[in-house]
């Protein structure tokens, strides 16, 4: 699926030579003790700096990879605001890095690019409390796990209980998770307490093709395959009372956290829009070092397909992750004979980390609504924002960090910082530090799932023993690490940190 970049100068030439090793021999420039900046000089053509939220510990992970030749290539976008931005969870991607950021200005000719979003459009985290203590789920924790994978759909193209009509899903993408609500699969708390609440405006379901349709039948209410799980969890340690309070969250408490995006349908939104939009760049004049930054201006008419589209999948991928939470609520009422309203297990906060939006946020001294792109990354508003549920917005919005399923994730809230730095923005995870090839090849003769009980205590289930070797933890950065810097970078602050003891993969 990758292709070479179609160079355009000299400096992009060298980029290109450089592609055939795996490293980054380019600038990069201390800002503080946790960022790093490409100069717009790098290349010409760049409008503006690259800046990477990164430390010492980082940079040679950083160096080995060539995502920040990626960042540099994103400062060509036209339109671009401020910076070409990249989070510490930086991995190569499509286009656009893995913890890539930018905003882009409408008014003055500023772009969409699928590949700021990326194929899984709208991937992205819940998280779920209950009422649980480590001391209830020890006992019955295999019960659980193997329950979970019987009862719930994951693996490659896996189909699930719930089986939309073209009509059903049209609908369903046009009002997102408020039309299961009206199924009686959604609470008024759970829609609150989503990014969005659940639906992004804007949706134009009529731009989804039949065969992303027909892929996305039966797919919603499905983890999928990759680094989706489902994980059962306990809150390892709390770093601030007030907020973890203020969330519902306490030290040895169960939560459960669920990963999965909008499947195959978003997948095929994405594919669709990259070979509508292939003839984009030179229908309006764009001179871009990499054919995968395919764009149009977000005014025209290829960029409102685009975005109407995506906002479809989008809400699909939200009403995906409703219904794996009504499946893990069934699970739990049945392994604990209690209901899950009785169980307490309520949803924290959904939000997405695969997504293009448009925000009002300050540019310099003016205030302009920006086309936001944030892939791999996750929104991390302060307190006061509009845009924060209520219940929260005095102190501010949930950020919720998967990390590897043999270490831990975290629990965040937006910073005071993140706005003026990063329109609004922080992590999404750990980031990958081996590919699937190397992470399988380094597992050859071993056995994931067993080490997994034996070193860490986590039970693990997966559909195939290749989806355990992908994803061990040894593929990913230490999201400890990762979080630690996007911390004192003040994006978003700890609140608690979670240890799994549960995961079904696909």
């Amino acid at each position: 699926m990758t292709k070479p970049p179609v160079t355009t100068d000299q400096s992009s030439d060298r980029a290109s030579s450089r592609a055939t090793d795996r490293s980054f021999t380019g600038p990069l420039e201390p800002v503080d003790d946790c960022t790093w900046r490409i100069p717009k000089s790098y290349k010409p053509g760049m409008l503006v700096d690259g800046l990477i939220f990164a430390d010492e510990r980082l940079i040679p992970l950083l160096r080995s990879d060539r995502a920040p030749e990626q960042v540099a290539n994103v400062a060509f976008l036209p339109g671009i605001q401020q910076a070409s931005l990249a989070m510490p969870d930086i991995h190569w991607g499509y286009g656009f890095c893995i913890g890539g950021v930018c905003a882009t200005d409408p008014a003055s000719g500023g772009v969409v690019s699928p590949g700021g979003v990326g194929y899984d459009i709208n991937c992205g985290v819940r998280l779920v409390r209950t009422n649980l203590t480590l001391a209830d789920v020890k006992p019955v924790l295999t019960q659980l796990v193997n329950q979970m994978i019987r009862d719930i759909p994951v693996g490659v193209g896996q189909g699930g209980n719930f089986v939309f009509s073209p009509d059903e899903l049209r609908t369903l993408m046009r009002e997102g998770v408020p039309f299961l609500a009206r199924q009686g699969l959604a609470s008024a708390d759970d829609i609150a307490c989503t990014e969005a609440e659940g639906c992004i405006p804007g949706a134009c379901p009529e731009y989804v093709s039949d065969r992303a349709l027909a892929r996305g039948a039966d797919q919603c209410g499905t983890v999928g395959a990759g680094n989706h799980f489902i994980e059962v969890q306990v809150v390892d340690r709390v770093e601030n009372d007030t907020v973890a309070a203020a969330f519902g969250l306490h030290a040895g408490q169960i939560c459960v956290l669920i990963h999965s995006g909008s499947r195959g349908l978003g997948y095929q939104v994405c594919d669709d829009a990259l070979r509508a939009l292939r003839d984009a760049p030179a229908k309006y004049g764009f001179d871009l070092p990499d054919r995968q930054l395919v764009c149009a201006p977000v005014e025209s008419p290829e960029g409102k397909h685009y975005l109407g589209g995506m906002r479809a999948a989008a809400n699909y991928a939200f009403c995906n992750r409703q219904l794996l939470m009504w499946h893990v609520r069934q699970v739990f009422a049945r392994i604990f004979g209690r209901s899950w309203e009785a169980l307490d297990m309520q949803l924290l906060y959904d939000v997405a980390h695969n997504m293009a939006k448009i925000e009002e946020h300050a540019v310099g001294e003016a205030r302009k609504d920006v086309c936001v792109h944030r892939k791999g990354a996750t929104r991390a508003f302060p307190a006061g924002h509009h845009d924060i549920p209520e219940r929260y917005r005095h102190i501010g919005q949930p950020v919720i960090i998967p990390g590897d399923m043999g270490r831990a994730s975290w629990v965040l809230v937006g910073g005071p910082r993140s706005l003026g730095r990063s329109f609004g923005t922080t992590c999404h995870g750990a980031g990958r530090c081996l590919s699937r090839t190397a992470a399988t090849k380094a597992a050859k003769g071993r056995n994931i799932r067993d080490e997994l009980l034996k070193e860490s205590g986590v039970v693990a289930r997966c559909r195939s023993r290749e989806g355990l070797a992908e994803e061990q933890p040894a593929a990913y950065k230490d999201v400890d690490v990762v979080v630690d810097v996007v911390h004192r970078a003040g994006l978003s602050l700890k609140v608690a940190r979670l240890r799994p003891l549960g995961v079904i993969k696909g």
